[in-house]
């Protein structure tokens, strides 16, 4: 089979990106700093068909040979987090970002010329919906929502220009995936230095999943959740939407074109709480409290992915509460081995 680059390969979706390239018999080549969590081990760490190089994606001459012989590129590096991150990082976000989106295409164009490249996958996020105000959101709806406020959002959003841009000026082949609300194994307390504000020291976790699953383990009191609780997400599973951006790396109905990676199934912050209490503490009545909400804390998030199934016949068909039948027992033992 192919080979593949991966950067952000020790990341959250990264990890699941990887996994499911072995298991489609693919060689990976992947690239992280660890900036995010700091050195961690992953289960792809040790398979015979994985190589990591640890280094910074923004280094042009450790790319590009990185890209040797590689004939896809999953372009996933980023500095990248949960809500309170769009507050606390708001201009590391756009500048680091924007560095490594450059120095990535930069690079993948060089290889796109030589012959040896094939396609890119830039990933995006459902964040370049932010100021939508249609609901089920299409693709074809970029073109007449308001830019994002918040500059991650923003940023993303140029994710997606950098890569219709080089396909219009250079001809490099692409695919753009949006994830929507990832949900799985494996992520950890950021590390970071920087003092955080109140409404960042109130989540335990900067993703609602796993910070709603930490507050209810660590405490009887009832659960805190940010803003009313009316907010609409669909949360799709780690390992769906690693199916769904490797498959456009080699799809035809893929090429140059942009997807919505998700579930078809819409639940509200104070549904997912009240289920994952229910698996937590199922003898006793679901509690809550709510707390101020962030300013980017988005109210919708509904994609319409309608394209991706008509298309790629692609479906995120994982639960929510299969999702969190993995996640809730993978947090119990990282909480027990003080990993949070």
């Amino acid at each position: 089979m192919s080979k593949v680059l991966v950067t952000g390969s020790e990341g959250f979706i990264g990890g699941y990106v990887v996994k499911q390239l072995l298991d489609n018999n693919h060689e990976v080549i992947g690239i992280d700093n660890f900036s995010k969590y700091g050195k961690i081990e992953r289960d792809h760490s040790n398979h015979k068909k994985f190589t990591l190089i640890e280094g910074d994606v923004k280094d042009a001459d450790l790319m590009y040979d990185a890209m040797k012989d590689c004939e896809f590129l999953i372009a996933g590096a980023a500095m990248i987090g949960g809500i309170s991150y769009f507050h606390e990082f708001a201009y590391d976000l756009l500048s680091e970002n924007e560095k490594i989106i450059s120095t990535t295409t930069d690079i993948a164009i060089k290889k796109y010329l030589e012959g040896s490249l094939k396609r890119v996958v830039f990933l995006s996020s459902s964040m370049v919906f932010e100021s939508t105000n249609t609901f089920p959101t299409k693709e074809k709806d970029l073109y007449k929502t308001p830019p994002p406020i918040s500059s991650y959002g923003f940023q993303k959003l140029s994710v997606e220009y950098f890569a219709r841009a080089a396909n219009k000026q250079y001809g490099l082949e692409y695919s753009i995936a949006r994830p929507f609300n990832a949900v799985g194994i494996g992520e950890l307390k950021t590390v970071s230095d920087k003092k955080l504000s109140k409404n960042s020291q109130d989540l335990l976790l900067s993703h609602v999943v796993p910070d709603l699953i930490l507050k209810i383990l660590s405490s009887d009191k009832p659960v805190e959740i940010l803003g009313k609780g009316n907010q609409v997400r669909h949360y799709t599973y780690g390992g769906d939407l690693a199916k769904g951006i490797v498959l456009l790396l080699t799809h035809p109905n893929a090429k140059n074109d942009d997807f919505n990676i998700s579930t078809d199934v819409s639940t509200t912050v104070l549904e997912l709480a009240e289920i994952i209490w229910n698996k937590l503490r199922p003898e006793k009545e679901f509690k809550y409290t709510t707390l101020e909400s962030f300013e980017y804390d988005v109210q919708k998030r509904i994609p319409s992915v309608d394209k991706a199934f008509n298309l790629l016949n692609y479906k995120a068909d994982t639960t929510l509460s299969q999702m969190l039948d993995k996640v809730i027992p993978w947090m119990i033992k990282a909480k027990e081995q003080k990993l949070y």
